[in-house]
């Protein structure tokens, strides 16, 4: 028998029987004041904090088009392709490439059937689908050289978001709370935001990995209550709250200051910080404030399409997406550093023309009024904005069961386009370059290690010095690669 492990509980029992309600009321009356529950030697770790050197941006809002959109027919104009459509794929190209679903003796070249226009006085060539966004084009950094190492959905998502293609590494939204922390009490550093369909890679696209969970994206729903059972039931009182989360967090504490463990630490952060969103939260997705002309730009409350049941389609996505744009803005003039706008799916195997078509008119109105709205509001010099799939989709028709007429692309990892804008990123310009048909960067290849490392720089960080130790390593976002791209950062 351990004599001294006995006093301990003994005195441990003792000490909640006397005083555990009185702890509860000095917990939560503290918190009430909205003030941390921390004690003096215990920092926050969502303070806010200061980077490597000064930052360009503050906040940041990434649109992820979980699927992977077609560079070849939203980005990158491709004339040469066109002309080809129908040819033979060069033997040179099939020979050390893997496809998803295409077979290399069947590998046929197909151009696309959209329009390119040039936009802006930068005369940026964009799709005929993103009009929208074309009319932001000089505020925007297009990247055509981008490549990736990943050619299936799920670890390519994980490079995207975290990295490397691989479970249990913390998203860019977490390293970038890690390092930057919080600017409210009252709302997660960290929100996302979905339409559509669920996207493969799931919560391992904003996990915190191996950092402490604080620094996880929390997802909020666009309608209704933004979190789920964050109310208090029925028939239990504010003080009945008050003084069972005082009491949970007293013994939190209690073990925390046994175990030093950074999980319990956010835990007792986890309950304070939903105390104080249950009135935070209803206020922020109130959008009732807002002015017609406001809910207009980014088109809340505009007409559904007739035909929804495409891959990124379903009941109301073109209304759910408008609002989340909305709610993003709402989130960072509250503090929130970080937000993810997630849609899926942008996975067109098949039936290329329409599913665009549909995921393109649900994108461009309100990601361009989001942008519009953030630069009217003074907003947009310090908001990093990025839109982003994990890779692109092949200048080869993938045409499944024979039918011409269900003609799609297959999965492309060695080229595809993504855009910058806002937070310290040079605008009006086009970076890199692929070769004729599209397949691969021929001028200025960037990397995600490298598109990462240019992030984590305008935010005020060296990639190779914001870093975690784990399992005696010090790990990094940029994994073992990453160079900042230069040309990107005005």
């Amino acid at each position: 028998m351990d004599i001294n492990n006995e006093l301990r509980e003994q005195s441990r029992r003792d000490f909640f029987t006397s005083t555990s309600s009185g702890l509860g009321g000095l917990a939560l009356a503290s918190l009430l004041e909205g003030d941390e529950v921390l004690s003096a030697n215990e920092a926050n770790p969502l303070t806010p904090k200061f980077g490597h050197f000064a930052p360009r941006a503050k906040r940041c809002i990434f649109v992820f088009l979980a699927g992977a959109p077609s560079h070849v027919d939203l980005y990158d104009p491709k004339p040469v392709l066109r002309k080809r459509h129908g040819q033979g794929l060069p033997k040179e190209l099939t020979e050390k490439v893997r496809f998803a679903f295409i077979k290399k003796e069947s590998a046929i070249l197909m151009g696309s059937d959209r329009t390119f226009r040039p936009y802006g006085d930068c005369a940026m060539e964009l799709s005929d689908v993103l009009p929208h966004i074309g009319s932001c084009a000089d505020d925007i950094a297009l990247v055509r050289g981008m490549h990736t190492d990943a050619f299936n959905h799920h670890p390519a998502q994980l490079m995207m978001t975290t990295g490397v293609p691989r479970f249990g590494r913390p998203s860019m939204g977490s390293w970038l709370t890690y390092g930057l922390g919080c600017e409210t009490n009252d709302l997660p550093a960290y929100v996302v935001l979905s339409a559509g369909r669920g996207s493969s890679g799931g919560v391992s696209n904003w996990t915190s990995g191996f950092l402490p969970s604080t620094y996880e994206g929390v997802v909020f729903r666009g309608d209704g209550e933004p979190v789920l059972n964050l109310n208090t039931p029925n028939g239990y009182t504010r003080e009945m709250q008050e003084d069972s989360l005082g009491l949970i967090n007293s013994l939190n504490r209690i073990r925390l200051e046994e175990q030093q463990d950074t999980e319990i630490a956010s835990r007792i952060s986890s309950y304070e910080l939903a105390f104080r969103m249950q009135r935070a939260a209803p206020e922020l997705s109130d959008v009732t404030g807002e002015t017609q002309e406001t809910l207009d730009l980014y088109g809340v409350g505009r007409k559904e399409p007739e035909k929804s049941n495409f891959r990124g389609g379903g009941a109301n996505v073109y209304g759910q997406f408008s609002r989340n744009c909305l709610l993003a803005r709402r989130l960072l003039e509250r503090g929130v550093r970080f937000v993810t706008l997630m849609h899926a799916s942008w996975d067109h195997h098949s039936n290329l023309s329409a599913e665009i078509s549909y995921n393109a008119g649900m994108l461009d109105q309100p990601v361009a009024g989001l942008l519009k709205d953030l630069k009217r509001r003074g907003m947009l010099d310090d908001t990093l904005v990025i839109c982003a799939g994990e890779f692109g989709r092949t200048p080869l028709g993938e045409n499944r069961g024979g039918n011409k007429q269900n003609t799609g692309r297959d999965h492309h990892p060695y080229a595809y386009s993504l855009w910058m804008a806002g937070g310290g990123i040079k605008g009006g310009q086009v970076v890199g370059k692929t070769d004729d048909i599209g397949w691969a960067p021929v001028e200025d290849a960037v990397h995600v290690n490298d598109f990462h490392a240019t992030t984590l720089k305008l935010f005020g960080f060296d990639h190779h010095r914001l870093v975690h130790e784990f399992k005696g390593l010090n790990v990094r976002l940029t994994d073992q690669g990453g160079k900042v791209v230069e040309k990107l950062i005005s």
